[in-house]
């Protein structure tokens, strides 16, 4: 038998596609008169009239004729076999009805009677056997392909008529066989669809190894994206393929793919009105000026490129540890500027490397005689630089220490320093680091005739690589659950363009006499109330066009799930460590009046953090962080204890 299916299967690859229309025509034309005899059989009564045969024989060769012409006429044998169940029902029954109408006019010629009734018998006959024979050749021409073709054994998820239509097209397929149907209503289980039984979605790992089934298919394009996910995620950990069939709408375009849906503005979950425009106006002092931006390729470092190109500088230099963030910058940024059209042109010069290269940070300075510092590079995400401190103070404290060592050195007119609000009494090495990094600046400011330093600090930073929001979305795309530390956890958002227009009008209050020294100034941006996260969960759920699923709401698309704090994490955050606010000439900018450590304490607390890093210490550099960054009237009571 096998080698009866290979020869088959041999002669059918040889063969063009005019001859195996040439055999479905020659099948059709024998079909007519075979149907015919057939007829005469039963309307005759007898196994052979041989009368009445050897009156009717000129019509069989007539009537082989008119089934080829009529074949033709229908364009039957220019349709595939495969396709015979969606496109030539039709075209059958035409050809039966003109065969049918041929041998009706022929029979009344003289001679040629033929009962009306037994003719449209024969009709109906044709039309069934017309059917029979292709459903016989494409049986036959499956069990030839399936020779060297190994099967997949699949389930359709979804009895309803999107699975219908897909299993009904899947009959014709060589390789893909639908085992069976499996759907979530009670009601559909125990029954069959199109000859496959129906079963709920408990029994798909018995269905899998009873079956050896290989992949699932996804037959309910009306469900929404989050319960697909889910039911994907649930199917994938058994070890399935999953493949998910989209509506006919989605497939036409006449409604949007998931992932074409419209990203929800951030701007709408800060809890405020936006400050874009109310920190727009006197942002100037950096045209024709050489400005470097550390960490340009960040989410902040980046956004400060896109603002300054604006502003015409002379040069910006793009100071970036990522060969990958500093090359979509640096091409952003020749692309804004070839957008912008006329005038004078920025010189951009990106530079590969950390700040933590003193020679090279020195170099770069040199050569290009900068007028301005942002520094805005750090290890920010708060797990990652709890697990890594020696990595975390290196970048964030040695880094900012080397940064502005060299300004000073190089003759820069203004360092500002981009903080967070994580640096208030902090609770983790990330917030202790960036701490321990404003009072390595404060040190520096008092001991510099040449350059001005500021800090400028604020909130979690909406949509920044670090913050909640990238997460959030990912997770809803994946249909949840969204993880939440804290139900109670609150956080203080501006958006990346409030944020580095903070950054840039804090350099310029500079030129507008607002110098502070010998301290640096810290400014804050007024940011209203903090946001809760959960608030934040449910509204991006809801913007996404979804619903939270609860105990009030049980059939809701996407669950929250509450994880506990994450090490070092706190429930709420602050903008300030003493209680003291100075005004700036702009009403939304504030201004800390804040303590420092001494020349001596910042000179021996560098050292000793020195030799932990050399040795690799990463405990003793983390309590050692911990303890020089907590304010004085907490240390003062420790220390009276001591005594």
């Amino acid at each position: 038998m096998k080698s009866v299916r290979t020869l088959l299967l041999g002669f059918e690859r040889r063969m063009t596609r005019l001859q195996k229309e040439a055999v479905i025509l020659l099948a059709d034309a024998a079909l007519s008169p075979l149907c015919f005899f057939l007829t005469a059989l039963l309307v005759y009564g007898s196994f052979w009239p041989q009368l009445q045969l050897q009156r009717l024989a000129i019509l069989f060769p007539v009537l082989a004729l008119l089934g080829a012409m009529a074949s033709m006429a229908a364009g039957l044998p220019r349709i595939k076999l495969k396709t015979y169940a969606s496109f030539s029902a039709n075209g059958i029954l035409a050809f039966s009805t003109m065969v049918g109408t041929g041998t009706l006019l022929l029979t009344m010629l003289p001679g040629m009677y033929f009962p009306v009734a037994g003719t449209i018998t024969f009709s109906m006959a044709l039309f069934l056997a017309a059917i029979l024979v292709r459903v016989a050749m494409l049986k036959v021409l499956l069990w030839v392909l399936s020779t060297d073709r190994p099967q997949t054994r699949v389930l359709i998820y979804g009895a309803g008529k999107t699975g219908q239509q897909l299993a009904s097209a899947l009959k014709s397929h060589e390789t893909i066989v639908v085992t069976a149907f499996i759907d979530d209503d009670p009601s559909l289980h125990v029954q069959r669809l199109m000859g496959k039984r129906i079963y709920p979605s408990q029994q798909v790992e018995r269905l899998m190894r009873k079956f050896d089934i290989a992949r699932v298919l996804l037959a309910m394009p009306s469900l929404s994206a989050p319960k697909l996910a889910q039911i994907s995620r649930r199917l994938q950990a058994l070890g399935l393929g999953v493949q998910a069939l989209p509506s006919f709408a989605q497939l036409v375009g006449t409604e949007q793919l998931i992932e074409a849906l419209a990203p929800v503005p951030t701007g709408r979950f800060l809890g405020r009105s936006h400050l874009d425009d109310v920190l727009a106006t006197a942002v100037s002092g950096y045209a024709g000026k050489t400005v470097l931006i550390s960490g340009a390729g960040g989410s902040v470092g980046s956004e400060l490129c896109r603002q300054l190109i604006v502003q015409r500088p002379a040069r910006l230099v793009l100071y970036e540890v990522s060969e990958l963030a500093l090359y979509n910058i640096d091409r952003d940024l020749q692309d804004l500027m070839e957008a912008a059209g006329g005038g004078a042109r920025t010189e951009i010069v990106p530079v590969l490397g950390s700040v933590t290269d003193a020679r090279l940070t020195r170099a770069v300075l040199a050569q290009h005689q900068v007028d301005t510092v942002f520094h805005s590079a750090a290890y920010k995400h708060v797990p990652l630089v709890e697990q890594n401190p020696v990595a975390g103070i290196s970048n964030n404290v040695f880094g900012t220490r080397i940064l502005a060592d060299a300004c000073v050195d190089q003759g820069v007119r203004r360092f500002i320093l981009v903080s967070t609000d994580k640096a208030v009494r902090p609770s983790n090495i990330m917030g202790a680091s960036k701490r321990l990094a404003e009072l390595v600046i404060q040190d520096r400011a008092k001991r510099s005739r040449t350059t001005h330093f500021s800090i400028v600090r604020f909130g979690n930073v909406l949509g920044s690589s670090g913050s909640v929001i990238p997460l959030f979305r990912e997770q809803i795309a994946r249909g949840g659950p969204v993880t939440l530390t804290h139900d109670d956890v609150t956080r203080y958002f501006m958006t990346i363009a409030e944020a580095s227009k903070l950054v840039l009008m804090a350099g310029s209050f500079v030129d507008a006499g607002q110098s502070s020294a010998p301290l640096a100034d810290v400014f804050v941006l007024d940011m209203g109330k903090p946001v809760r996260i959960r608030q934040l969960a449910e509204q991006m759920i809801q913007g996404a066009g979804y619903t939270v699923r609860d105990e009030d709401n049980p059939d809701g698309d996407i669950e929250i799930k509450v994880i506990g704090l994450r090490p070092g994490e706190k429930l709420h955050e602050e903008l300030l460590i003493g209680q003291g606010l100075l005004t700036t000439p702009h009403p939304k900018i504030l201004r800390a009046a804040e303590e420092s450590l001494s020349e001596l304490e910042i000179a021996n607390a560098m050292r000793e953090l020195a030799g932990h890093m050399a040795t690799g210490d990463a405990e003793a550099m983390r309590v050692l962080t911990m303890q020089l960054v907590r304010p004085r009237q907490e240390q003062a009571p420790t220390a009276a204890a001591a005594t």
